[in-house]
C-alpha cells in the first residue's frame, strides 16, 4: 500500500477530489482500493511568488501562504496513475505530491 499527499492551491482542491472521484481508479464511497482520503487547510511558511496569496500568522510569527493538503492511500498498482491525475488536475498552479510507501496497517474497531 501507499499512501499520498499533495499540496496543492486551495482554488484548485474541488477539480482534484472531482477527477479522484471520476477516474474510476478508486470508489471513494466505498473505500475499496483507496482508503482515507482526507483533506485539510494547512499553512505553508515563507513567501510566496504572488504576495496576494501571502499573508502573515500571528499564531507563528512568520508569513504563510494557504494550501489544501489532500492524503489517501490506495493499493501499490494504482499509485503512479493517481498521482499523475492529481498532478493534471492540480495544474496550473504549485504544488507537490509525494508518495511513501506503508510497512504495515492495523483497521481499529
Amino acid at each position: 500500500m501507499k499512501q499520498i499527499k499533495a499540496f496543492i492551491h486551495p482554488h484548485r482542491i474541488n477539480l482534484v477530489t472531482e477527477a479522484l472521484r471520476n477516474s474510476g481508479y478508486c470508489d471513494i464511497s466505498n473505500g475499496t482500493r483507496c482508503y482515507n482520503l482526507t483533506v485539510s487547510t494547512v499553512q505553508r511558511l515563507f513567501t510566496s511568488a504572488d504576495p496576494a496569496l501571502q499573508r502573515y500568522s500571528l499564531d507563528l510569527a512568520e508569513p504563510v501562504v494557504a494550501e489544501s493538503k489532500l492524503e489517501l492511500i490506495c493499493e501499490d498498482d494504482l499509485a503512479d496513475q493517481i498521482v499523475a491525475l492529481i498532478a493534471d488536475a492540480g495544474k496550473p498552479g504549485p504544488g507537490w505530491v509525494f508518495t511513501t510507501d506503508i510497512q504495515s496497517a492495523v483497521k481499529v474497531s
